[in-house]
């Protein structure tokens, strides 16, 4: 089968590359990092006025969803520009309470769709922490068969991102639907939230590969462009490749995520393990290739070294991937 994004969906990519592009989300993740939410979350609003977060929440609840193929381009779009905050989170949690329904998903899922509310979210089986659970509106937790609000952010963890903080949710907290349909909800949302974050991770990789062979051309050693050097032409062709390859796994994903297949969580273990490692890949290519000033706190490509990482081990370990893929 081959398979192309049609002309809207690659025109939704254009529109949404040419706001984060002049929104400078360099300097929104300095803030954010910082402390600082009103441009992320100024940011927030704008994107969700695009009609990202809406693509995971279904038209019965305010929303467009869901929508697996435009979700994947939304969110490689934001992994090339990095967009701080819980954007698989929030995403996921629109798959989550729209499974397990009830008066939380009618309070919630408008909010989600319109920008209005940023969501963090932590599930059993997927680690004990939740993302930017300080900025978060709401963090959802599910344990067994109940799905909870956790009544505060808890304690903060370290993280190799600044911008991507860490959080133990508190125990306890309101139960928001409880029943054996909250297993499956969670289990659906843990697929989309490996799908999100492999589709940020690919777009991570991307932009760094594209800023180091634009310093390659310009930076000169014996006289000459360093990346005229062989060595260095196939590091970066190496690092290409990892994310070609990647990417099909993706959208493959999204075609399974979208007909409801038995394989889907498979397909999007395989394409989170081929995301996260072409990713990662891609930030020591960089690092090495921008010598010491990749070190520098100064450089802007440093936040995406510093995301590749986590992106890769958020939602799913490439171990932990494969071995799922392995399990069918």
């Amino acid at each position: 089968m081959r398979f192309l994004l049609d002309d809207e969906q690659r025109e939704f990519a254009r529109s949404l590359d040419a706001m984060l592009t002049a929104a400078g989300t360099p300097s929104v993740l300095r803030a954010w990092a910082a402390g600082d939410r009103g441009p992320g979350r100024a940011l927030w609003g704008r994107l969700a006025d695009a009609g990202v977060f809406a693509l995971a929440v279904p038209e019965a609840y305010g929303g467009l969803g869901p929508l697996p193929v435009e979700l994947a381009v939304a969110c490689v779009e934001l992994g090339r520009h990095a967009v701080p905050g819980p954007v698989a989170e929030t995403l996921a949690a629109g798959v989550l309470l729209s499974g397990a329904g009830g008066p939380a998903a009618e309070e919630w899922l408008p909010r989600i769709a319109s920008g209005g509310a940023v969501v963090s979210l932590r599930l059993a089986g997927h680690g004990p922490y939740a993302l930017d659970a300080d900025a978060a509106d709401a963090v959802f937790t599910v344990d067994g068969d109940e799905l909870r609000i956790a009544p505060g952010p808890g304690e903060p963890s370290a993280s190799a991102d600044p911008a991507r903080r860490l959080f133990r949710p508190e125990a306890g907290g309101a139960v928001a639907a409880a029943g054996p349909g909250v297993r499956g909800a969670a289990r659906a949302a843990g697929d989309l939230a490996g799908f999100a974050t492999a589709a940020l991770a690919l777009g991570c990789g991307e932009e760094l590969l594209r800023a180091t062979v634009a310093y390659v051309k310009q930076r000169t050693q014996f006289g000459v462009p360093v990346g005229s050097f062989q060595a260095v032409k196939h590091r970066l062709a190496d690092t290409l490749i990892g994310l070609e390859f990647a990417r099909p796994l993706l959208y493959g994903a999204a075609v399974e995520l979208a007909g409801g297949t038995a394989g889907a969580g498979a397909a999007v273990a395989a394409a989170k393990a081929a995301a996260g490692e072409a990713a990662y890949a891609a930030a020591r290519t960089a690092l090495q290739s921008h010598g010491a000033v990749g070190y520098t706190e100064e450089l802007d490509l440093a936040w995406w070294l510093r995301r590749a990482r986590p992106l890769r081990d958020a939602w799913g370990t490439p171990s932990a991937c494969r071995a799922r893929v392995l399990a069918g």
